[in-house]
């Protein structure tokens, strides 16, 4: 359960009559007009009830090879999910995500990173993987295909950057389990494949897709998805209301 930060009522987050999303963080409310008074001042209600952070889990390219392109479109990503006080959640791995990782630090954002080695020592030599940029390493144990589930499980939202075999596992478990799932187009890798594959997929499971080139757009959309509808049901594990 959640309260509204305006009248206090206790309310189970999926039957809220609206929610919002401020500073990065979720507000739920059980009508229009306390949504509306809240958002004519929030610095009223914004210490009168917890919110939860929203968390982005980016998941895309780990190899060698990427376009100098790819890793500033990462890069940039990593940035607009910090200037949004969401939080950052990937592999913890080389590549695209940890390009997304450095943008997150320089614009002092929070990132979490999901290792699948059992400690830092192997996580560094066995997995050769960084962790300067993260302020949270989360260490599962799980090997590279067992944490892809955690990450997933973990974001409330999902965005795809380039990505090949790995990348595609992680979108097909986002898809399945009905993320709203956000596609950085012009990124490469899978990206360019997902328009089709979700068309030959013939299948509704609940996930909803947006896809852009710019990320400053893809993150403002993903947050608009969420706030106004995906936060009834942000996945399959939550009934339909």
């Amino acid at each position: 359960m959640v309260h509204d930060p305006v009248c206090l009522m206790s309310i189970d987050p999926k039957q809220a009559a609206r929610m919002t999303v401020y500073a990065g963080k979720t507000y739920y409310f059980c009508s229009e007009n306390c949504k509306h008074r809240f958002q004519a001042s929030p610095n009223t209600y914004l210490h009168k009830a917890p919110a939860i952070q929203l968390a982005v889990g980016v998941m895309g390219s780990a190899s060698n090879g990427l376009t100098q392109q790819a890793m500033a479109a990462a890069f940039r990503l990593g940035q607009v999910i910090a200037e949004n006080n969401f939080a950052l959640i990937t592999g913890a791995c080389p590549g695209l995500p940890y390009e997304c990782a450095r943008g997150v630090f320089e614009a002092n954002g929070l990132s979490v990173g999901i290792s699948p080695a059992l400690s830092l020592d192997e996580h560094a030599h066995k997995y050769h993987s960084p962790s300067d940029v993260y302020d949270v390493i989360i260490y599962t144990g799980s090997g590279l295909m067992g944490r892809e589930v955690t990450n997933i499980r973990s974001s409330d939202m999902v965005v795809v950057v380039g990505g090949s075999s790995g990348t595609l596992g992680e979108f097909a478990i986002a898809y399945d389990e009905g993320k709203l799932i956000g596609v950085l187009e012009g990124s490469g890798g899978i990206t360019e494949l997902i328009p089709q594959l979700v068309e030959s997929f013939k299948k509704d499971t609940g996930a909803q897709l947006v896809y852009n080139t710019d990320p400053v757009q893809l993150i403002n959309e993903l947050k608009e998805v969420y706030s106004a509808r995906h936060f009834h049901q942000p996945s399959c594990f939550c009934e339909a209301t």
